[in-house]
Order: structure tokens, then C-alpha cells, then sequence
């Protein structure tokens, strides 16, 4: 009897695929259950198993465009397989493959953070059925903020539950290990028929040009063919630092473009011969995030902007002055980043509410500085905090600011470490912005915002000199602070920065 192998229904909004690599060939003998093929969509990346034993007939090639419900391939029940085979693989078995102890463990989503709900998988670093030892990196969790690595909570074998790319709940169920004892990553339940032979070269062409999705999203973005490199991963599979590492082939080019036309659309020519081509790209849950807040900050707030000008000359002579002593004593150079902070700290002695927040009906007003600084990451921006920053020196604030800022580029930064701010600088300049209004990051009800340095006109004691001038812009929530506070604030800060003896003297 012959079962039709049809491409399953993968998500609501799904309607096509693409068949990425057959894990059989054409006449092997499967069992119930193996995995035989990789089917791709835009959101993730599914195994397909086998819904019985029997011979695998396949109808379609790799590379093919489906829609679900095609066939891809028949499976002719019945027949041999590898008798011979199978019975050495038992008797090794017997032998050195891990006892299993009947006990499953549940591998769920952890819990993050306290405001975070919701998480993507991001990546597996096991294969469904592999054998995994305790402390084993199972797979990568993304959040809005950090990606995590979870690992194993005991030994035993793996079945995945949830696809790359899969939208999850803190406390869904992602996979379930069973249990097993005396066992090693060598003698998992991968000691079958299929893993004692010696693999044809067919099928060793499949395993190297299998991707992950986050691998082949960047080898598409590098012009780079799959088939064309060699994967570290499980069964040469290519992983996302494979990808990084690969470099561009030539030859791979063609087949790049062929695959990029049916992703972009609409593709017209002018008379002219220039193409006009759209590029389509999932948001990622950290952009998706930062849209949202940055929405309800807009719509949820007063919120308006009141600006000020400032001389950084005594500022950049301080640091000329002092910079390479600072450096010896420190070792780290003194930045604009910790005159700023420092001279917040300050001004908050004056103006509290600068740092308050509303909850309910009530107004929190922290006795506490904790500073969030706006960094910049591949992910997108990120925002640490510096906790108690108004009792740090220029030093300490400059080497928290550099080890927070080194973390968040490496995607290392803990959800502990963005959490619990009361208020933010946000420094445009470093892009060369003159001005701009930053947007509050809520539940703060303020947010300073620094520019790029440009010499201008500057009457000094009744004579026009030409001085570094930065401007500088407070955003701010009119709920909380009024006209009088904010102004004052951004005239204290001001005044601090024109005059730096008065931060280091604390008058």
C-alpha cells in the first residue's frame, strides 16, 4: 500500500514553501518516524518525519517552491530493511548506549524577566532525537531584549516540540528529554542502521548544503550558495557561525539572484534599465518591541521637549588638561558621557521630579539615581543602566559605561542590567545629529538628549568668539514635571558643564 507524502499545513498565514533538503534518497528504507526532508517557510524551518516504514519514493527535488497540500513524495509500506544491519546496531546497544530510566523531563521557557511574556526561539543547537549530557546548550531564546542560551537540566535524549523561528509563552513546552543513565553523546539513540553505514555521496552533499535559517539568511545576504561550503554543525550542518565565516564565492552568485527574484517584489525595468526592487524583512522581536513602546510613549504622555545650548570649551580643556593622568590613574579616558551623567545627578538635587514616574494615582520619587544610557547594538538600541550612578566618581562612571556598552554590542547584556531605570541620556551626536526631540523611555518622564559639537558665533564678556557648542534637548512628561522644573534642570545642567569645578567641588 502507498501513502501520498504531502506538504503539512505549518501556520495560519502560510500558504507557500520551499522543499530545502531531502535527508533520504530516493528508494531508501525508512521507519516510522525518521526524518526525512527539511521544508521551509518565511518564519521557520520543519522537519518532516515519516508517517510509517517502508520505501521512500521521492516526487519532488530540493529547491522546490510548494504550496501545502502538494505531494512530495509516496511511501511504499512494507518491505526490508537493514536486517543485518539492525542487529549489530542492537547488539551495540546492549552494549554502550545509554539505559534509558523511563523518566521525561519537560524543557520549558524559562523565566526571563518580569515584563518580558513572550519570547522566539531563535535557534537549536541539537537535533531532534540527538543524545544530550546535563549543562548542554540546547538552543537560543531571544527575548526584546537579550537572547539566552538554555541548557540541559539532566542527560538523556531529546525530542523537539517547537521550530526555529516558533513564537512562545514563558512556560511553553519546547521539548522533552528522556532520561538516561551511563550514556554519552556518542552512543545516543543516533547509534542506528543508518549511522553505522558509511554515508553515499549524495547524501553527504545534502547534509553540507543543509542551513539553519538563521545561517541562510545570511549567506543569502553574502551571495553565498549553501552547497558551496562545508557546516560545522550536527550532520554538516551550516551554522549561523559558519555563515559568518563563510566568504563570498563567485560562482554562487547566480544561483543567489534566482532564489532572491521570487522573494522581491514588484520588480519593474524603466526605460533606463534600472530595476525597482523591494526588499522584504520579518521584524525582528526586539524592533517589534522598541515600535510599541516608543507608540505608547507618544501616545500615553504630555510629552514635550524644551532645549538649551551649551559651551563645551571648559569641558574639552578639562579633558586636555587632565586626560592623560586620568588615563594613568584609571586606565580609561575621560568622555563627555560621564561629565553629562555626573552633572544630571547633580541638577536632580534641585529637581527631583526630573526623576519621578507616575504609578496609578501615586507619584514615585527615587532618592536614587539609576541612569540608563542609550547604546546602539546590531539588534538594535539597547538601553543599560547604571545603578546608583549619583554616588559614582567620573572614573567609576566611565568603566560601568564601557563594561555595560561591551555587553550590549555582544548581545552578553543580562535583562538585570536594561532594568530599573529612572532616567536616560541619549547622545545623537556620536551620528552627527544637531538636534532632535528623544522620545521617553517609559515609564521614566524624562529623557536628555546630546548633540554633536559645532563651532559657532559665542559673545563672550561682550565679544563674539567662535566656541564648540553642543545643543542640547529635554523631552519630558508634563504630567509630572512642570515648565519651571524642566527649564531649571536643563539651565543646572548647563551651567554645570560651562563651569566642571563645581561637579568635582559638588557645589
Amino acid at each position: 500500500m502507498a501513502i501520498e507524502i504531502k506538504v503539512p499545513v505549518i501556520g495560519e498565514s502560510i500558504t507557500e514553501v520551499t522543499l530545502v533538503a531531502w535527508h533520504k534518497s530516493d528508494g531508501d528504507f525508512v521507519e516510522e518516524g525518521e526524518i526525512i526532508c527539511d521544508i521551509e517557510s518565511d518564519k521557520a524551518t520543519v522537519e518532516l518525519p515519516a508517517e510509517s516504514s517502508g520505501t521512500l519514493k521521492i516526487k519532488v527535488e530540493e529547491g522546490t517552491d510548494l504550496k501545502i497540500g502538494a505531494i512530495i513524495a509516496m511511501l511504499e509500506e512494507g518491505g526490508a530493511a537493514k536486517s543485518s544491519s539492525e542487529s549489530s546496531s542492537q547488539s551495540s546497544e546492549d552494549t554502550s548506549a545509554p539505559k534509558a530510566t523511563g523518566k521525561t523531563v519537560d524543557v520549558k521557557v524559562p523565566v526571563i524577566g518580569e515584563s518580558i511574556s513572550e519570547v522566539t526561539l531563535a535557534a537549536w543547537h541539537k537535533r531532534d532525537g540527538d543524545f544530550v549530557e546535563e549543562g548542554d546548550i540546547l538552543c537560543d531564546i531571544e527575548s526584546d531584549k537579550a537572547t539566552i542560551e538554555l541548557p540541559a537540566e539532566t542527560s538523556g535524549t531529546i525530542a523537539i516540540k517547537e521550530q526555529e523561528g516558533s513564537e512562545l509563552k514563558i512556560g511553553d513546552l519546547i521539548a522533552t528529554i528522556a532520561e538516561t543513565q551511563g550514556g554519552s553523546t556518542n552512543a545516543g539513540p543516533s547509534t542506528n542502521s543508518s549511522s553505522l553505514s558509511a554515508p553515499t555521496p549524495s547524501e553527504t552533499s545534502k547534509k553540507i548544503s543543509h542551513a539553519s535559517p538563521a545561517a541562510n539568511k545570511i549567506l543569502s545576504e553574502k551571495g553565498i550558495d549553501p552547497s558551496s561550503i562545508s557546516g560545522t554543525g550536527k550532520d554538516g550542518r551550516i551554522t549561523k557561525g559558519d555563515a559568518l565565516n563563510a566568504q563570498s564565492a563567485p560562482a554562487a552568485k547566480k544561483a543567489v539572484e534566482n532564489k532572491t527574484e521570487k522573494v522581491v517584489e514588484p520588480k519593474v525595468s524603466f526605460s533606463g534599465g534600472v530595476p525597482r526592487e523591494i526588499k522584504r524583512e520579518k521584524m525582528s522581536r526586539l524592533r517589534k518591541t522598541i515600535a510599541a513602546r516608543l507608540t505608547e510613549a507618544k501616545n500615553s504622555t504630555a510629552m514635550l521637549t524644551t532645549f538649551n545650548e551649551v559651551d563645551m570649551k571648559p569641558c574639552m580643556d578639562l579633558r586636555k588638561k587632565y586626560q592623560d593622568e586620568f588615563v594613568k590613574s584609571h586606565g580609561i579616558k575621560l568622555g563627555f558621557m560621564s561629565l553629562f551623567t555626573k552633572a544630571c545627578t547633580i541638577a536632580m538635587r534641585k529637581h527631583p521630579l526630573v526623576n519621578a514616574q507616575i504609578e496609578g494615582e501615586e507619584l514615585l520619587i527615587p532618592q536614587y539615581v539609576d541612569m540608563g544610557i542609550a547604546v546602539s547594538s546590531d539588534k538594535g538600541l539597547v538601553v543599560p543602566v547604571l545603578k546608583n550612578s549619583e554616588s559614582m566618581s567620573l572614573a567609576q562612571i566611565e568603566l560601568e559605561i564601557k563594561r555595560l556598552a561591551t555587553k550590549a554590542r555582544d548581545g552578553k547584556i543580562t535583562i538585570d542590567e536594561m532594568s530599573g531605570g529612572t532616567f536616560t541620556i541619549t547622545n545623537g551626536g556620536v551620528f552627527g545629529s544637531m538636534l532632535s526631540t528623544p522620545i521617553l523611555n517609559i515609564p521614566q518622564s524624562a529623557i536628555l538628549g546630546m548633540h554633536n559639537i559645532v563651532e559657532r558665533p559665542w559673545v563672550v564678556n561682550g565679544e563674539v568668539k567662535i566656541r564648540p557648542i553642543m545643543y542640547i534637548a529635554l523631552s519630558y512628561d508634563h504630567r509630572v514635571i512642570d515648565g519651571k522644573d524642566s527649564v531649571g534642570f536643563l539651565k543646572t545642567v548647563k551651567e554645570l558643564l560651562e563651569d566642571p569645578a563645581k561637579m568635582i567641588l559638588d557645589l
